[in-house]
């Protein structure tokens, strides 16, 4: 209040206030029937969230530390997700890649909401070979190759004048020669030290199941309190 008189909420109050979540049904998450590894789960609940719908399933929230050791956090891609880690992809000149090349850790984030559900993996970062990163990147679309083809990533853009025209030059080339290759594109594969698992519940009794890797190489689990 000011000056004696009632203010109204700003739109964006309103909508924070508003905003709700988990207006769905959740599935239920026995922690005791866990497999004694992640990666089994983690397929099963990618699947599951694949099956749910879930926009953009495959997208995971990637946090870095740069030189200064402050947290640097954005969207990526996962490529694949096997005996050796989950992987992804990006320039190595990127703000991601020298924050990666300067301190190799990193954490990611999975959210599907449309199951009220979380994965949360910490650990080292290893890259591929150039084998894997030219294969990886073939394996995508012409528009994947032609973006990374226009290169520059991070780096200060003068305009969007300049984007379009270095992203039509590269559109035309990933066309013309569909086997170009990309010499900064890098594919990077975090060693899981720590994967959790988190299903909300209604009632707000959150299940979380965490893996931890012992020193002999096993895999430890435990519960944490929501």
């Amino acid at each position: 209040m000011m000056g004696g008189m009632h203010t109204s909420q700003s739109p964006f109050v309103e909508a924070l206030r508003s905003s709700r979540v988990w207006d769905t049904e959740l599935p239920a998450f026995e922690p005791a029937d866990a497999p004694a590894e992640p990666l089994p789960l983690f397929h099963a609940w990618f699947v599951a969230a694949v099956e749910a719908k879930a926009v953009e399933p495959h997208t995971m929230a990637l946090a870095t530390v740069d030189a200064d050791g402050r947290p640097d956090a954005r969207i990526v891609m996962l490529h694949d997700a096997d005996e050796r880690g989950w992987h992804f992809a990006s320039h190595a000149g990127s703000a991601k890649g020298r924050q990666l090349a300067g301190r190799p850790e990193a954490a990611l984030t999975f959210y599907w909401p449309v199951q009220g559900r979380q994965v949360r993996i910490r650990g080292r970062v290893s890259t591929g070979t150039p084998e894997e990163a030219y294969a990886d990147l073939h394996a995508r679309t012409p528009g994947a190759l032609a973006s990374a083809l226009v290169g520059h990533q991070s780096e200060v853009l003068e305009s969007t004048a300049a984007l379009a025209e270095a992203s039509a030059a590269a559109w035309d080339r990933a066309l013309r020669e569909p086997e170009a290759d990309a010499p900064s594109w890098t594919l990077y594969v975090v060693e899981p030290a720590e994967v959790e698992f988190f299903q909300g519940d209604e009632r707000r009794r959150h299940v979380r199941l965490r893996y931890r890797r012992a020193a002999n190489g096993d895999w430890e689990r435990e519960l944490l309190w929501p």
